[in-house]
């Protein structure tokens, strides 16, 4: 396990899909999270569909767009996920993160979430594609069986939470996917990450993308006071 004082604020920043999905988003304030996500190097910013077309034409080649399908309750039919997500990347969305139908979870009917994911996956084109599990409506064998479902499906991420159900991701859900994924398979934690010291702890569990705002927001606060740059050891 890393000490933190070895993970510097770029190392923190670089791993950062930073997101606004509220469904009162207008563009000007998608711009904002686009022009920060630049400024401090973030993996992506991850915006509703509707912005993916102008979000990539402001950017270009930038940052990567990530974009949200089924989102956020994950109950739309595959062929809808699956047209989502065509459009998205013909938009120019360069990832794709998609929520599973939790009630098929509940129901055991696991070969119809694997073809979804494995259907989402071609449609991605060479995309990356992260698998969102809602963790806070799971129990740990479910969340153990999705582990196992998205590595057969070799999608590129398992995804903690949507950040708009009852809670969001848990250090304890980390631990669970990272002992329970295919080694290839990468983890995304999102919804309540509110601070470095959060955003520290989950990079070393193991995850390679955080899905926040509050990180970026913290950084610009404690550049207007004087008191941070994003080359310095945290």
């Amino acid at each position: 396990m890393k000490n933190s004082k070895d993970i510097t604020l770029e190392k923190i920043l670089s791993c950062v899909d930073h997101t606004l999905l509220l469904q009162t988003s207008t563009w000007e304030e998608i711009k904002e999270i686009l022009d920060d996500a630049i400024k401090y190097k973030c993996a992506s910013a991850c915006i509703p569909a509707s912005f993916v077309k102008r979000a990539k034409e402001y950017v270009g080649n930038n940052l990567q767009i990530c974009t949200v399908i089924g989102f956020p309750n994950g109950y739309s039919t595959s062929c809808v996920k699956v047209f989502e997500t065509k459009d998205a990347i013909a938009s120019g969305a360069d990832e794709i993160d998609m929520v599973i139908n939790i009630g098929d979870l509940k129901d055991k009917r696991y070969d119809e979430i694997l073809n979804e994911i494995k259907l989402i996956k071609e449609a991605c084109n060479g995309k990356i594609l992260k698998v969102i599990i809602e963790t806070c409506l799971l129990t740990d064998e479910e969340k153990i069986k999705m582990c196992q479902i998205v590595s057969e499906a070799k999608a590129d991420y398992i995804k903690t939470s949507t950040g708009f159900s009852k809670a969001g991701a848990t250090k304890e859900d980390v631990k669970l996917f990272s002992e329970n994924i295919a080694p290839e398979v990468k983890i995304k934690a999102a919804g309540g990450i509110s601070s470095l010291d959060d955003a520290i702890d989950y990079i070393n569990l193991g995850c390679s993308r955080l899905g926040t705002s509050r990180i970026v927001k913290i950084v610009k606060a404690s550049e207007q006071n004087g008191s941070s740059n994003s080359e310095s050891t945290y």
